[in-house]
């Protein structure tokens, strides 16, 4: 056996500019049948793209926060802390993946307030 003069294993760094983030804050209530509707719609024709999605959801009729996470087409959630008496309520979310188009993924979720 003849020694390995040169071992290349790992390519240097490569920056992808479609790869980005959005973040979503919206006032209010979500309608929970809408908002499963719109995302199980959202990421069966943009899964492979989205890699990463993450929020804490005001669900209309829920007392407790909703703590929502998906990774690429799978995503789950669970009920977090209550809202505080006359706090106001909101939902925040955040995409990270390729292509994100911050007004189709902010009208979808608009389209969902109760």
């Amino acid at each position: 056996m003849r020694p390995i003069d040169e071992y290349h294993n790992a390519r240097p760094h490569e920056h992808d500019d479609s790869v980005g983030s959005v973040g979503i804050q919206l006032t209010g209530d979500l309608d929970p049948d809408r908002f499963e509707t719109w995302m199980v719609d959202l990421l069966r024709r943009r899964g492979t793209d989205i890699f990463r999605t993450k929020g804490v959801l005001s669900l209309a009729g829920d007392a407790k926060r909703f703590v929502f996470q998906g990774v690429h087409m799978l995503f789950d959630g669970q009920a977090g802390r209550p809202w505080e008496p006359g706090a106001e309520r909101d939902s925040q979310l955040i995409f990270i993946g390729r292509d994100l188009d911050r007004q189709e993924l902010t009208e979808g979720l608009r389209a969902c307030l109760a």
